[in-house]
Parts: C-alpha cells; structure tokens; sequence
C-alpha cells in the first residue's frame, strides 16, 4: 500500500516562512506522487527537490493546470532548486491525483534511479516537422537511453503531444515506427478546456507545437493497456464535406453538420455543448475495432471541430455509451489479474470520459474507483496507445508487484 502525508513541505529562507499545502505518496514501486492546488511553484520545487534526494530519483513527470501555475514559472522554480533533475511534462485538462479527479492542481510522479532509467527529448514545430526526422530522433533516443543489466528490465515510451496540432495521427504513429517493439503510451496536452494553447516541458524548456517522448527502463512488471465504453449503433454520418487540415466537418450526409448530428442524437442543434458530444460520441470502423473521433466543438457557422483526424468520405457511427464505472472497473481487473496485482497505475484519461462522467452524475464513482485502484496522471485532448491517437478513451499503464514481491508470494 501506498504511503500518504499532506502539508508537510516547508518552505522558508528567502521565499518566506510558510508552509506549502502539498500531499506525497509512496508507492511500493519506488514512485512518489506530489500534488499541489496552491500556485508557488518555488516551494513545490523544493519539495520535489527534497523528495528526489529522499528517494534517490533522477527523473519527474509533471502535469499541471496552466488556470493554477505558468509553465515558464513552473521551469524555472525546478531549474533553480531541482537542477539535477531531468524532467517532462505538459498542461492538462484535469488532473488524476491519488486523492482522485481534481482540477487546479499541479502533480508531479518522481522516479528513483535503483528502479528506472529514463531519457527524454522534446520535437518541436510539429506543424512543419517532417516524420522520418520524428523517427529518426526516437531512434537516436533509444541509444541514449541508459539501461541497467538484468533479463527481467523491459522498456516503455510515454508521449505527450500539443493537443491542439492537429498532428497527433501522424506525429505518434512516427514515433511508434522508430520504437521498433517498445510499447508507446501517453495523452495529448490540455488547456482546461479553454482550446488556446497547451504547453509542453522538457528539462527547462516550454514550447507549444511540440512533442516529448520519454523513455522508461525498469525491471517493475508493468502492463499497458486502454478502455473505453461505447458500442456503435446503426445511424450514421457520411462526411460529405470537410477541412482535413484543422479537423473541421462541414456537412454529414451532404447537410449541414451540427444540424444532421443533433437529429441524428435528438438534440436541438442550438443546445449542443461539449456534454452533448461527451454524451453522444461518433466511432469510426478500422480493421474491424471501432474508435472514437470526438468533436470538440460547433463553430458559428454549424460545421463542428474534431478532436481526431477526419476527411470526406469517412463512415462515422453514432455510439451508444455504456457504463463508465463497470466497465472501467472491470478492465482494471484484467490488467490485475494479467500482472498478479497492481501497485499504481499512471493513466490518461480524455476529458470528454471527464465531462460524460459528470452529465451522467457517476463523476464521484469514476474518481472513487480511480482513487481506490491507485491511479494517477491527467486529462487529455486525445490518448495515444501504441501506433494509434484515440478520443473518448482511458489509455494507462499499470505496474505489478515486484518480481521478489511475486516469488514471495509464490512461496
């Protein structure tokens, strides 16, 4: 089980005598999670400093909320007092903390170097990049990445893509070309819904139209795994009309397409929200699974934006949602039963599974449920798993007992 305190980072000396409101946990993998809602990013470095130092740990993920702290303030405040620490990260739509959904906050997972070895880079320009360079720096990544002897040390890739790029298609189907059989998991930045900018961090740097790619080496048993709760039905919207390159749909079934979605889910065009879409999400069929391609938003002149790519011709399906608790918990409990037990779970949920949970009023059962199976990480724009970006879609990775943990077990 994990280990939990709150409010016990100090800050003091030249930042002043109070005390940072911040919760730590410790996971039995050697993770700590730290997690803040006040905006001093100077007293939050420390304590990620002091914990890393604790624990041993040469790396951090950071997720946050831009409505709570700056990037640029956030990297600065760990460069000054974290200098050692290699760190990547990126804005949210929503945070997974130990104590469940949260927003407002800033989380940081701290991973010490007896357990993992990581390495990371940051692709900028997507918008211009070329995919073969994309490839071509995940394979220079690999062979940076400092890796301990030891049969049972495997490695995984997390991602964290500008979720308003319109590339997240391409940008994560490149880096999977180049992890060769590295499994890639990860979420698209967010902005708390506000559709502006998001913000990715890379050891000091923060840019947009950027990409991070991690690399992680452990000998943690570990599973990556994705959910969803939707199954399709038999209506559906023929894109007949559409601007590929800012994933925006014109017309459904040659009529305008905010009004031919609404009839098709019985809605008043006038009303539809980002609940409607959360609510009523559209699926594509490819090599015979279904995925979701989430609108974002209607614009004024009734075409709508997508979270995904889309083009003319595309077969969309209404999908009909189903439970979010059972199903989410009952995939949780294959990944256990898969691993022989979970220690904690780094996840990454799409925001519309965020605003679907509260329309249908199981907001507090999801985040329970999150909570209790020890999950953390943050809302998304999109998932990424494996070679494919996904919408509408819980994507994580789980870690299992450790292989002395499982022996004794055995035993």
């Amino acid at each position: 089980m994990p280990e939990l305190s709150a409010g016990g980072a100090e800050a003091g000396g030249i930042f002043g005598r109070t005390t940072l409101a911040c919760s730590r946990t410790r996971y039995a993998c050697g993770l700590t999670a730290l997690t803040t809602d006040e905006p001093d990013m100077d007293a939050f470095a420390q304590a990620i400093a002091a914990e890393a130092a604790a624990i041993d740990a040469a790396f951090a993920l950071v997720f946050f909320s831009q409505s709570l702290v700056d990037a640029a303030n956030l990297a600065a405040a760990l460069k000054a007092h974290a200098p050692g620490l290699r760190h990547a990260g990126c804005s949210t739509a929503g945070e997974i903390t130990p104590q469940g959904l949260e927003e407002g906050h800033v989380l940081a997972m701290l991973l010490p170097a007896p357990a993992f070895s990581a390495a990371c880079t940051m692709i900028d320009d997507l918008s211009t990049v070329g995919m073969d360079r994309i490839t071509s720096e995940v394979e220079n990544l690999r062979r940076t990445l400092p890796k301990a002897s030891g049969p049972e040390r495997r490695t995984f890739a997390l991602c964290f893509i500008d979720g308003l790029s319109y590339a997240e298609e391409a940008v994560t189907s490149a880096i999977h070309w180049g992890l060769d059989d590295i499994p890639l998991i990860g979420g698209s930045a967010g902005d708390d819904l506000k559709f502006e900018t998001t913000r990715l961090i890379c050891d000091g740097r923060v840019a947009t139209d950027s990409a991070v790619i991690v690399l992680v080496d452990t000998p943690i048993p570990f599973h990556v795994f994705k959910t969803d709760n939707f199954v399709p039905t038999d209506e559906k919207l023929v894109v007949t009309a559409s601007d590929p390159d800012h994933r925006i749909v014109r017309e459904f079934n040659a009529a305008n397409a905010a009004g031919e979605y609404a009839a098709s889910v019985g809605i008043v065009p006038e009303t539809l929200t980002p609940l409607s879409f959360a609510s009523h999400p559209v699926v594509v069929r490819v090599g015979g699974e279904y995925y979701c391609r989430s609108i974002q938003k209607m614009n004024t002149d009734g075409s709508l934006s997508f979270f995904c790519a889309i083009d003319d011709g595309v077969v969309l399906s209404i999908a009909q949602p189903k439970g979010m608790v059972e199903t989410t918990r009952a995939a949780l409990d294959d990944v256990e039963q898969r691993l022989g037990g979970i220690d904690m779970i780094l996840g990454f949920d799409c925001v519309l599974r965020r605003l679907d949970a509260e329309n249908r009023q199981v907001r507090r059962d999801i985040s329970e449920l999150y909570r209790d199976r020890r999950v953390v990480g943050f809302g998304t724009y999109g998932e990424q798993y494996r070679s494919m970006h996904l919408n509408q879609t819980f994507t994580g990775i789980a870690f299992g007992p450790t292989r002395q943990k499982q022996r004794q077990a055995a035993e």
